[in-house]
């Protein structure tokens, strides 16, 4: 069973006891969080669709740390015209342990798979 998820603007493919690093989210460590956002999820062979998000479907996460990822350079250049920029950035992440991915089987979309 596998779900993708929307979190900050980016869509994930989680699965139970997945270690994810997503946007810095407003939760605390230790705190187990409920994501709702849920675009897609994938059980034994049914497949459950939403527009945009899934019924009844969820997922919790328990929210393990939050850091800073590698440095990246971004380096604005324009020849001939002595147009140097170089900036650093190292973006603010939360990482999440998936721990149990729920889904109310009645208020899905349900497509076959042939």
């Amino acid at each position: 069973m596998y779900a993708i998820i929307e979190s900050g603007g980016k869509q994930y493919k989680v699965k139970e006891g997945q270690k994810l690093k997503v946007e810095k989210l407003p939760f605390n460590e230790n705190e187990t969080i409920q994501i709702n956002q849920v675009l897609f999820v994938k059980k034994d062979e049914k497949v459950y669709t939403g527009t945009p998000y899934v019924e009844g479907a969820s997922v919790e996460a328990k929210v393990l740390s939050h850091g800073r990822n590698k440095k990246i350079i971004v380096f604005k250049y324009k020849r001939r015209k002595d147009y140097k920029k170089k900036r650093g950035h190292r973006q603010h992440y939360t990482e999440l342990l998936i721990e149990k991915i729920n889904l109310e089987e009645k208020n899905g979309t349900e497509e076959s798979r042939g």
